[in-house]
């Protein structure tokens, strides 16, 4: 048989054929005198094979333990694994489904907001808080939620919701002092007294989850960065008075410990 009498017979493509051949699942054949390939039935019980094998899901490194082991334990093994992999990724599909229906019937009753799609938790806290008030502030504590949303892994961010959860419920109070510090002086008295109630308001966790500049942690430290973004355009005084605050949270913890 010739390369293209093999790949019809087995049911692949001649391109595929010649992938086997370098990627040395198939072996090259002998080759007749004017130098095409000559294929036998054991070529094509062997490409048979890989063509199964490969529509299971395996990768072509899969193939090549399978076919190297004689007993078919390599089979097993590779066909067990393969299974329960397809059963994690069909319990990602489930949820993403589930969540996707929530946002479709969000959408539909014209609820879903102008930064969502949002998670679960994030959604849960801001029903919570019901509307925000009228303020600046108020408008970039939920550009920061959102934020953080987006990008934090999935446990950490269900961890860290839980924690906003408390601190949620007084953020009303902190508004209008953060506001009124969008004009002011960094060594303001005002800084002082906005930073005591925002630390009143946050719990101990809170001190450590996002390292803030000038605490000592933002050179190499994982999540100073992010630090920076969520507060670069805090107006000086506003940004004073979020480090003193996380500071103080961070001072309290350890009298605490």
């Amino acid at each position: 048989m010739r390369i293209g009498e093999i790949a019809a017979l087995v049911g692949v493509t001649p391109r595929a054929v010649r992938h086997y051949h370098q990627s040395g699942l198939l072996p090259e054949p002998a080759r007749r005198a004017n130098g095409y390939r000559e294929y036998g039935v054991r070529d094509a019980v062997l490409l048979a094979r890989i063509r199964r094998l490969t529509e299971l899901g395996l990768g072509l490194d899969e193939v090549r333990g399978v076919l190297a082991d004689d007993e078919g334990r390599g089979l097993v093994d590779v066909l067990e694994e393969l299974s329960q992999d397809l059963a994690r990724q069909e319990a990602e599909i489930r949820d993403r489904r589930k969540r996707l229906a929530a946002l479709l019937d969000e959408a539909r009753a014209g609820r879903l907001p102008a930064d969502g799609p949002l998670s679960p938790e994030l959604s849960a806290l801001l029903a919570g808080l019901g509307g925000l008030p009228e303020s600046p502030m108020a408008a970039k504590d939920r550009e920061i939620l959102a934020l953080l949303d987006a990008v934090v892994p999935e446990a950490e961010r269900s961890r860290l919701m839980g924690l906003m959860e408390g601190a949620a419920e007084h953020a009303r109070e902190v508004y209008p002092l953060l506001d009124a510090l969008s004009g002011a002086e960094t060594d303001d008295p005002r800084v002082a007294e906005a930073a005591g109630v925002l630390a009143a308001c946050l719990p101990d966790e809170l001190g450590v989850e996002i390292p803030t500049a000038g605490s000592g942690g933002a050179a190499g430290v994982p999540g100073a960065s992010l630090a920076d973004a969520l507060f670069a355009d805090l107006a000086p005084a506003q940004s004073a008075a979020v480090h003193l605050a996380m500071r103080l949270v961070r001072e309290r913890r350890e009298q605490r410990r």
